[in-house]
C-alpha cells in the first residue's frame, strides 16, 4: 500500500480515535480516584497501596482495565489490515463495530447497567472476529 494511501486510511483514524478513548479511560479513572483519595496520595508514591472504595472509581478502574484487554488485539487487527492493503472492507466494519461498542460499553459500565453491558461487550468482540475474518479470507 502506497504510504499516503495508507496514513488516510479510515482504519489509522480509528486507531487515533481508539488511542484518545484509552486516554479519556485513564484519565477519568486518575480524576475519579483522585476525588475520592486526594490529590497527595495522587502525587505521592502511593506505597500504602490504597485503592478508590467509591463505586464509581471502581467501575471506572474495572472499565479501563477491561478496555486494555482488548485493546492491544484492536491496534494489532486494524494495522495488519492496513498493512495488508484493505482497510475499507469488512475489516474497517469490524472495527467501526469495536470502536462504536467500546465507547458505549463505559457509560453502560458506569452507570452499574447489567446484561445490556455484557452484551455490548459481547458486540465488541464480534468487530474483532469480523476483522480478524477480514484477514484471513
Amino acid at each position: 500500500m502506497e504510504a499516503a494511501a495508507a496514513a488516510s486510511s479510515p482504519m489509522l483514524v480509528l486507531v487515533v480515535l481508539s488511542a484518545a478513548l484509552l486516554v479519556f479511560h485513564i484519565g477519568l479513572q486518575g480524576m475519579l480516584a483522585t476525588k475520592e483519595l486526594g490529590s497527595a496520595w495522587n502525587a505521592g508514591p502511593r506505597d500504602d497501596a490504597r485503592e478508590p472504595a467509591g463505586k464509581l472509581a471502581g467501575r471506572a478502574a474495572r472499565a479501563s482495565a477491561n478496555y486494555r484487554e482488548t485493546y492491544p488485539a484492536f491496534v494489532a487487527l486494524a494495522l495488519a489490515i492496513v498493512i495488508a492493503g484493505d482497510p475499507t472492507g469488512w475489516g474497517l466494519v469490524g472495527a467501526c463495530l469495536w470502536f462504536v461498542a467500546r465507547l458505549v460499553y463505559l457509560p453502560l459500565y458506569l452507570a452499574g447497567v447489567p446484561y445490556i453491558r455484557s452484551f455490548v461487550w459481547l458486540v465488541a468482540l464480534a468487530g474483532l472476529a469480523v476483522m480478524a475474518g477480514a484477514l484471513i479470507v
